[in-house]
């Protein structure tokens, strides 16, 4: 089997993923605010996607580096396939609640962060790191033309079928990707025995080191994680804020199906745009020029009073958010050595992703219940990514790579 074969069924199975994954995105917090009308339950399932990267990064990433990553890739798919189903059958049976809601949204992103630990050193295994920028570029581009399309046609099927069927969908798409990734014949991974909770912390400890002791990373993990606060503070209000600011209802508005579309259209134009600029620029000058016009695409979200204002400005955020998330990955993957892609890559992730998403969620639910008003909560997460933007810039790592 050619490696350009490889490639395309790893690219294809990727895609699949993404495609049940943007709508359980889509379909979980709609069908919990359906379930209780509450910001609080519906920031409560943002934060259980979240969390389990903050509690299982670690272990994940150890494990990624020494099991074979096809292998542990195609049996997470399958867990996800089996706890999805749980939903549509509860549904089914009259017994679906909001607890059982957020404890699938938790099983399934655990399944994911082992999946994902695999993942990330399975791409640059696969493709060799001279081909890892158009690699990761193609990948991104494609799965960002799902995270368009996706949204908007789930949005649109929440509003006329109930969210919990749509599931299933999620559950085929990853049978599916497994299916694609048992077919790759090109190693992955070069598997090595665990001996022992010791070797495994041995692993941690030496992955932690690498992340901390590389300046650029050290300093674009950081920024990922504000960034990340600002985007779970956002995921977790947008259907009260799409409810109570903009009047677009959470069931039976198409509406709703274009608001979920905005961020993946600027993240489509991100994506096209990264291998130019970085090219010309580089990795920190791109991170300097970003940072700063990805705060002002929050706050012009945040002071968006119409549907059609929003998607312009969510569409900007977009953009630029998306700018810096390539960045720092591709980076990372450049310049990490291949024994420590996962521990790397998933400890960063875990920092960025695991630790302010769900802490972004959590302030955003807190503050929107509190305050009676979601915009409270989104204002909230943009103070935290300011705060991010703000250190990257004083100091001076990003401004002497570049």
């Amino acid at each position: 089997m050619s490696p350009e074969r490889d490639f395309s069924r790893y690219l294809s199975a990727r895609v699949l993923s993404v495609v049940g994954a943007v709508v359980s995105a889509v379909a979980l917090p709609v069908l919990v605010y359906q379930l209780t009308g509450s910001a609080g339950w519906t920031s409560a399932v943002t934060a259980a996607e979240a969390l389990p990267y903050l509690v299982f990064g670690l272990l994940a990433g150890a494990l990624a580096d020494r099991l074979d990553r096809r292998s542990m890739m195609v049996a997470m798919d399958l867990t996800v396939a089996a706890v999805l189903l749980s939903v549509p059958l509860a549904w089914l049976a009259g017994g679906l609640t909001a607890p059982h809601v957020v404890a699938v949204a938790f099983a399934t992103q655990t399944a994911f962060v082992f999946f994902d630990a695999a993942n990330f050193g399975a791409l640059p295994a696969l493709v060799g790191k001279e081909k890892l920028t158009t690699a990761y570029s193609k990948l991104y581009g494609r799965t960002t033309v799902v995270e368009l399309v996706v949204p908007g046609v789930t949005g649109l099927l929440v509003a006329i079928v109930a969210p919990a069927a749509l599931l299933a969908v999620n559950a085929l798409t990853a049978v599916g990707s497994a299916l694609l990734l048992r077919a790759i014949t090109s190693s992955m991974a070069n598997p090595r025995p665990v001996r022992g909770a010791g070797e495994l912390a041995n692993d941690v400890r030496e992955g932690l080191r690498f992340l901390w002791q590389e300046p650029v990373i050290r300093i674009l993990t950081l920024v990922g994680a504000t960034h990340s606060v600002a985007s779970g503070a956002w995921m977790a209000v947008l259907v009260p804020f799409a409810d109570k600011v903009l009047g677009v209802a959470p069931k039976g508005d198409a509406r709703l199906a274009v608001l979920f579309t905005c961020w993946g259209v600027g993240a489509v134009i991100a994506s096209r745009l990264f291998p130019r600029v970085t090219a010309r620029w580089g990795n920190a000058k791109v991170s300097l020029a970003a940072l700063p016009l990805s705060v002002l695409g929050g706050v012009l979200v945040l002071l968006s009073g119409h549907w059609l204002v929003l998607c312009v400005t969510a569409t900007y955020w977009g953009i630029t958010g998306a700018l810096v998330v390539i960045n720092g990955i591709t980076y990372r993957q450049q310049v990490c050595p291949e024994e420590l892609q996962s521990r790397v890559n998933t400890t960063a992730r875990m920092v960025a992703w695991g630790l302010g998403q769900p802490l972004g969620a959590a302030l955003a639910g807190v503050l929107s219940v509190a305050l009676g008003d979601p915009r409270a909560g989104l204002a909230a997460g943009l103070a935290v990514l300011l705060a991010g933007v703000v250190t990257a810039w004083v100091s001076p790592v990003l401004r002497q790579a570049a």
